[in-house]
């Protein structure tokens, strides 16, 4: 259970079938540890009344009444007396052969079956195999959650020994204890890894965002790098060179500077959620900010180590310095054609606003590729190279993908979509925040605007009725260069509110220069993982009598 990131709910719902329904209930009812109960109504297995009657009501729900009630028999007698085992026999269950047997705190799971279905892979799940989870479950946020405890329950064979059981804590360092001290006013998503946003009413308040509050988007704990020691390895071509270049050979490239917007592909995903469920973090409207960024351009880099274009479709790919247990490092890749232009300023980039990137990120070395989705920006750099372009990494392979709405867990192709690289049309609504209070007589609409690619803004139309009539709001922020434009606009309308009005439904949609614009509602741009979410952006606020 150790990688369960992005792709985790294909495998889960998978390994959920295996099991018949009356089994996952009886595992659950048998459960004696209270942090594996799911998340039901207190009425369902409180005690041998409620119980019963929970059966019966369930039988008849799900037309299954004798079987339940067979069930619920079976549950009884496993209560009165669970298996135990040793930490001894546990460990002599760390292969197929033997079969795959793990821990977590006082109860036993035999996961052998599930073995082949793990998300993160087969490899992430066999390091645990004959011992505790807790060690890994500590790295993934997303394993502390109801539905994947339900789908370990299914998995469950009995119970440590009690004499056991204080021999088998395992004393391990918490692998986020060093991460960096971060600003009260971002609005935490996860902690572990540590994912945030600004709040709105400071999203747009500058151009440019102040580095504490730039929203983070971590996949994993934040290394301590030392900016003395720290290389860049950068793999050169057959005949050419491999470069392993320290913070001040960067310096020595020609420094280059641009203002770039950086987009979280989960942008909105709560929206998507609110209409259906999807899986993955809650962003609201702050996965975005925008820095002044400073560094070298990543083609002057490949130049020097003897890249050159190519007819084959190779991509570059990049490694980050933070890795998952197996040494996994982080990574993603771009195609070779973009790095290499100098006109897509892809910066290998060491400053941000003006100062040395934040731990956060990205310290010392970050990529940035303008007009990209954010989270293909691996933070933490440490190796370059340039591959074919099916072996880009893995990470970028099994997510950052969008599908029909059609499609859900259970009949997604990954291999059938590609990569998000250029993100679609964007606006949204800092101010006022939804639900405010706001005086009869004029109101004041701010937001931002972004468009992926490099396409500029031209427009942005606000509503105060929600779409029924519209008006054009005046753009701020710097000018864009058409087709170069790495950076999102600010927006504000200044309009009175329709006298007799007792609450707004507020609107907003942006139109870039290729007159791309915002779909109006969810529904046919939803999809499993929530990415590419850019409907309209509504927000509803009361008047003052």
């Amino acid at each position: 259970m150790l990688l369960l990131h992005r792709t985790v709910v294909p495998g889960l719902r998978q390994a959920y079938r295996l099991k018949s329904a009356p089994s996952r209930l009886c595992i659950w009812a048998c459960s004696t540890n209270d942090s594996f109960q799911p998340q039901r109504s207190s009425h369902a297995f409180s005690g041998d009344n409620s119980s019963t009657r929970g059966w019966r009501v369930m039988g008849t729900l799900l037309g299954l009444g004798a079987v339940l009630a067979y069930h619920d028999h079976r549950c009884r007698a496993a209560q009165e007396s669970p298996r135990i085992y040793t930490r001894e026999e546990v460990r002599s269950h760390s292969s197929p052969e033997t079969g795959i047997w793990v821990t977590l705190g006082s109860e036993v799971f035999d996961v052998t079956e599930f073995v082949d279905l793990h998300p993160g892979g087969p490899s992430k799940l066999m390091l645990a195999a004959g011992g505790p989870l807790e060690p890994f479950w500590a790295l993934y946020a997303v394993h502390n959650q109801s539905h994947v405890r339900e789908i370990l329950a299914q998995y469950k064979i009995g119970e440590l020994s009690p004499d056991d059981k204080a021999a088998s804590i395992l004393k391990t360092s918490d692998p986020y204890a060093d991460d960096p001290i971060r600003h009260p006013a971002l609005k935490v998503n996860s902690q572990r890894p540590f994912n945030a946003e600004p709040p709105p009413e400071l999203l747009t308040e500058n151009y440019i965002t102040p580095n504490p509050i730039f929203f983070t988007r971590n996949h994993l704990p934040v290394p301590n790098l030392d900016p003395d020691t720290y290389r860049l390895h950068v793999v050169g071509p057959p005949g050419g060179q491999s470069l392993c270049l320290s913070l001040d050979d960067l310096y020595q490239f020609p420094k280059h500077e641009i203002t770039v917007t950086l987009q979280c592909a989960g942008n909105r995903r709560s929206e998507m959620t609110r209409f259906k469920e999807v899986r993955g973090l809650e962003w609201s409207a702050g996965a975005i900010s925008t820095a002044r960024w400073a560094g070298a351009r990543l083609c002057d880099v490949l130049s020097q180590a003897g890249h050159h274009l190519s007819e084959s479709e190779a991509h570059v790919c990049f490694e980050g310095l933070d890795s998952d247990p197996t040494g996994t490092a982080y990574g993603a890749s771009i195609p070779l054609a973009r790095a290499m232009d100098p006109e897509a300023e892809v910066l290998l980039a060491y400053e941000m606003n003006g100062q040395p990137l934040p731990r956060d990120h990205g310290f010392p070395v970050r990529v940035v590729v303008p007009g990209v989705v954010g989270a293909r920006h691996v933070k933490w750099l440490g190796k370059v190279s340039v591959e074919p372009e099916e072996s880009y990494s893995h990470w970028q392979r099994r997510d950052y993908k969008g599908f029909s709405p059609s499609v859900d867990w259970d009949t997604v192709d990954f291999d059938s979509a590609p990569s998000i690289q250029e993100l679609p049309v964007q606006s949204a609504i800092t101010q006022p925040k939804d639900g405010e209070t706001i005086e009869s007589g004029e109101v004041t609409v701010k937001g931002y605007a972004w468009s992926g690619g490099g396409r500029a803004v031209v427009r942005v139309d606000v509503s105060l009725d929600g779409g029924l009539t519209w008006q054009v709001a005046e753009l701020d922020g710097e000018e864009q260069r058409a087709r170069k434009a790495w950076a999102w606009r600010l927006w504000q309308l200044q309009a009175p509110v329709p006298a007799g009005k007792k609450e707004l439904n507020i609107v907003c949609k942006a139109v870039d220069d290729s007159y791309n614009v915002q779909p109006d509602t969810v529904a046919p741009i939803w999809n499993l993982r929530g990415v590419l979410s850019n409907a309209w952006h509504h927000v509803h606020v009361h008047v003052a009598p």
